[in-house]
């Protein structure tokens, strides 16, 4: 690493310390030549994840975004925020494990319901009915029918 102050390539690690819930590394410098110290930070460079939305149109990957959905399924409801930090993140891992740069937003959506499901009954119904978007009644029944089914096996 080069020296900031005289431009030297010698210098040493004096602490390393994990920073942002580890996805990146603080290290405290000090330059061989000069003495000055400095601090440098090291983060994994993640390729970006591009959603394709129903109509065709792409945008990046936003965990907010889902975040923001699950808070909104969830109002009034006794689901701590935690664990929709937790869906969040367990979406976002699956996603970037599957190795692949571009994926479908019902993909995503199938994913969120999934782990929704087992936290609040009535918060997966909320989600489903904005992210499905339940024509009708009888289309919004079914879905209930169907979950009730899934607690029943």
């Amino acid at each position: 690493m080069k020296c900031p102050s005289c431009q030297n390539y010698g210098t040493r690690v004096l602490d390393s310390r994990p920073v942002d819930e580890g996805r990146a590394t603080r290290r405290r410098r000090e330059c061989e030549e000069c003495g000055y110290r400095f601090t440098t930070f090291e983060k994994i460079e993640e390729i970006p994840l591009i959603v394709v939305k129903k109509e065709g149109t792409r945008e990046e990957f936003s965990r907010d975004k889902i975040l923001r959905g699950l808070i909104k399924a969830c109002e009034k409801r006794p689901v701590a925020l935690k664990e929709l930090e937790d869906i969040t993140q367990g979406v976002e891992k699956e996603l970037r494990g599957q190795g692949i740069s571009e994926i479908k937003s019902e993909l995503i959506g199938e994913m969120v319901m999934d782990r929704l499901a087992h936290v609040d009954e009535v918060a997966y119904v909320r989600f489903a009915s904005v992210y499905r978007q339940f024509k009708d009644i009888n289309v919004f029944i079914q879905e209930l029918k169907e979950l009730i089914n899934k607690e029943k096996s």
